[in-house]
């Protein structure tokens, strides 16, 4: 039986978050808001003015995911120290590929990130791992950014497969990727994601760990060390500081709550 995280509530008398930066120890913090197919010019403009008119974190890189027909809107809108990320690209600069956008579109839209391998891009349109990991490929080679997404399904983690999916899905992409500076891995257990379940802490700091020992291994100690690893799959603001106190969890993907004026305690999370 998979557990279930027991969520705690804010606490009305906690400290509030302060506007002061603080030393940057090691792989800075990562939190993603993938708004995915959810929105309109007027959600959005609420959802920014969320942002905005909050102090958030200076040590935390923050990346929101929008549909592909608001990026331009989006970026023009959030502030420069907030990034901006499509959800998806193809590897291919131009050509016949109806419904597709390119990394240079990406980019000439002024958004320097995208996010690859969404379990809802493998498991409703059908990516596999070799088509993943040439956009990650692809992407990277014209300078974006890329949250590459790896996890396993319910199935899976029944199996105990967790660990060999996921290696599986890292394999593909280290067989094209040489320099992993611009990656952030996101993991993201299917069964988690929009499901109201997440992985305790335990378990996501198991996998997280994992996946590091994985990079020491097949890639190099220092790749391993600087990676950034987040966690994606029903992320709250109530579970959230519990989860960001794990040693190998960067960060998070987040998904409902970044549509929710909670994301902002998700992003201070630690310094809350």
């Amino acid at each position: 039986m998979l557990l279930k995280l027991l969520f705690r509530s804010f606490s009305s008398t906690s400290k509030p978050f302060k506007c002061s930066a603080v030393k940057a120890m090691g792989r800075k913090f990562t939190v993603g808001g993938n708004w995915k197919m959810n929105g309109d010019k007027a959600t959005y403009d609420g959802l920014i003015a969320n942002l905005t008119s909050n102090c958030l974190d200076k040590e935390v890189d923050v990346v929101i995911g929008a549909p592909a027909c608001y990026l331009e809107y989006v970026r023009t809108k959030l502030p420069s120290t907030i990034g901006v990320a499509a959800q998806n690209c193809f590897y291919k600069k131009s050509g016949a590929f109806t419904g597709e956008i390119s990394p240079e579109m990406i980019l000439d839209n002024k958004c320097d990130w995208v996010i690859i391998g969404h379990s809802e891009r493998r498991q409703i349109f059908g990516e596999t791992d070799q088509m993943i990991a040439e956009k990650v490929n692809y992407a990277l080679s014209v300078g974006l950014k890329v949250i590459f997404c790896i996890g396993e399904t319910l199935e899976e983690r029944e199996a105990g497969k967790t660990h060999e999916v996921c290696f599986r899905q890292m394999q593909a992409a280290a067989d094209k990727v040489k320099n992993w500076d611009n990656v952030v891995v996101a993991y993201e257990p299917v069964w988690a994601i929009g499901t109201g379940k997440v992985a305790t802490p335990e378990q996501a700091q198991d996998v997280h760990a994992a996946l590091r020992t994985w990079a020491k291994d097949k890639l190099s100690p220092e790749i391993a060390e600087g990676l950034r690893i987040i966690y994606g799959g029903s992320v709250t603001a109530d579970n959230a500081p519990s989860l960001s106190k794990q040693p190998d969890i960067d960060g998070f993907l987040v998904g409902g709550a970044s549509l929710k004026p909670e994301f902002v305690k998700i992003i201070n999370c630690k310094s809350d």
